[in-house]
């Protein structure tokens, strides 16, 4: 099980990692600085649920385990589940311009698994 301690200091590699800085983070995901500041330093265990899921969809990681998404098979799924719902608010031009995208990529070798 991952400690109170060791989820933030995920969270903020994270955000240093992918933004450079706390606040530039606040700007993309809408979350005040004073908040997220508040939460890095204290723990975000006092930090609103809904906060919490949406830093781990802005930063790419399971809010399972903060692992990144796409490692180990609750990753797969949840990424899997993203991309589905995306899909389904698709019209059907626009499912149909996915799949043909799809079909373009699998012709190419480097995207191949």
């Amino acid at each position: 099980m991952i400690s109170k301690i060791d989820k933030t200091a995920i969270l903020r590699r994270e955000i240093l990692n992918q933004y450079g800085s706390v606040r530039k983070f606040a700007g993309a995901s809408g979350i005040t600085y004073s908040t997220l500041t508040s939460a890095l330093e204290r723990g975000i265990e006092g930090m609103a649920y809904s906060s919490v899921i949406k830093m781990c969809d802005i930063l790419g990681l399971n809010p399972v385990d903060f692992s990144r998404l796409g490692s180990g098979m609750v990753g797969d799924i949840l990424l899997k589940e993203k991309v589905l719902n995306k899909y389904i608010k698709l019209n059907d031009a626009g499912q149909d311009k996915v799949l043909d995208y799809m079909d373009d990529l699998l012709l190419v070798k480097k995207y191949k698994r």
